[in-house]
């Protein structure tokens, strides 16, 4: 029998407020502001012949919602390694304080808008 591979992926949400301090004088995101951040993280792998899962989405929210936790309801740039909190930083950050403990996680997505995110695959 052929193993099945697929993508699961658990959607997280936190608050935070950053400024990014590398931007152009006069840029509006140069000064504070807060943005409802949706995080997705992604975990592929084989499809376990008994469980007939990746992975079970309680494994991922329990591994995950500890680090989300330290970001929730903080000015992100006072956040060791978060020094220029874009999308895209903020996801590599997320993808390397996760990945130690989330075996095949393959991408992290940061939303900072219905519109606009970053996904992140890690090096």
């Amino acid at each position: 029998m052929t193993t099945m591979n697929a993508e699961v992926i658990k959607t997280f949400y936190f608050e935070a407020a950053h400024r990014l301090p590398n931007v152009p004088v006069g840029h509006k995101c140069a000064r504070l502001h807060g943005h409802n951040y949706r995080v997705d993280v992604h975990v592929a792998g084989p499809v376990g012949q008994q469980t007939g899962w990746v992975m079970d989405f309680g494994e991922i929210k329990r591994l995950v919602e500890p680090v989300l936790a330290v970001l929730d309801h903080q000015c992100l740039n006072d956040l060791a390694g978060l020094d220029n909190p874009t999308s895209e930083r903020i996801a590599e950050y997320l993808f390397e304080k996760i990945r130690a403990g989330l075996a095949g996680l393959t991408a992290v997505t940061v939303w900072e808008s219905d519109t606009s995110r970053c996904t992140y695959r890690g090096r």
